[in-house]
């Protein structure tokens, strides 16, 4: 069983959200663990947790998860109870809305966390262990996926973990908004954003990236997207990526947390 407080545990976001601003983790998430979706004993239980003043992300994420699983639950949690009564319209048959924080008030153990754009008003010394306590809600061969875009979606950093732990960074854009791919660092999630200096692995990535992004810059006339793949097989060559072409297609690319993680 879930644990028992008397408070939610977390303080509320500004909940800004918009319809599809979260399409593209959303795709990844459905890609990436679908098979362990589909693994589960029991019909999967995923989180949206924060979706916000409008539930918008929630009808969403389980649409797209059920595209994996038809089977997939989802529970929207927000911290602010105005909101919760809010989208109890929207409830239907696997979609329902609880209030609660980052003491995730559901039954059991969840194969799926979301946390979007919620840790930003954090300090980067809290996040941790918010972390640690989000890795402890999920069930084994869960996913907790934590990070942060724009108002209407065109970019996106996120970090997934475990209940070990952090595994990856993703990196997602629209590639036509693109000037260049370090624009993403304003993007970057709490753990990150305040890491993007000189001697700190993010920004070592981010500079390299660029370097490939202007060094792949015949195959502009080709298109955005031939640009981004061929500047990520070039990145592949220094650092340890865990994708491949038919992600990269997409305008993302993911690496190994531990080439990423703040020194110290």
């Amino acid at each position: 069983m879930a644990p028992r407080t008397t408070r939610p545990v977390g303080t509320p976001t500004r909940g800004t959200t918009n319809p599809n601003r979260l399409r593209r983790m959303d795709r990844w998430i459905a890609a990436v663990h679908g098979a362990a979706l589909r693994g589960s004993p029991g019909p999967p239980l995923a989180v949206d947790l924060g979706y916000g003043a409008a539930p918008w992300t929630a009808v969403e994420l389980l649409a797209r998860l059920r595209t994996a699983d038809p089977r997939t639950r989802l529970y929207g949690i927000e911290i602010e109870p105005a909101r919760v009564e809010a989208a109890r319209p929207y409830e239907h048959e696997g979609l329902s809305f609880l209030h609660g924080g980052f003491e995730v008030p559901v039954p059991g153990r969840v194969a799926l966390i979301r946390a979007a754009n919620v840790l930003r008003q954090y300090d980067e010394e809290q996040v941790a262990a918010v972390w640690e306590r989000l890795c402890g809600r999920l069930a084994p061969g869960g996913l907790l996926v934590e990070g942060t875009c724009d108002e209407i979606g065109r970019r996106h950093v996120w970090v997934a973990l475990g209940p070990e732990g952090p595994r990856t960074v993703t990196f997602a854009t629209r590639l036509g908004s693109l000037d260049r791919p370090s624009d993403l660092a304003e993007r970057l999630p709490k753990a990150l954003i305040h890491r993007n200096v000189p001697g700190e692995p993010v920004h070592a990535f981010l500079r390299d990236f660029d370097r490939a992004w202007a060094a792949a810059a015949p195959y502009a006339s080709l298109g955005a997207r031939q640009r981004w793949i061929r500047s990520v097989r070039d990145l592949a060559a220094d650092w340890p990526l865990t994708d491949g072409p038919r992600r990269w297609r997409q305008g993302e690319v993911t690496v190994r947390w531990g080439a990423l993680a703040p020194r110290g």
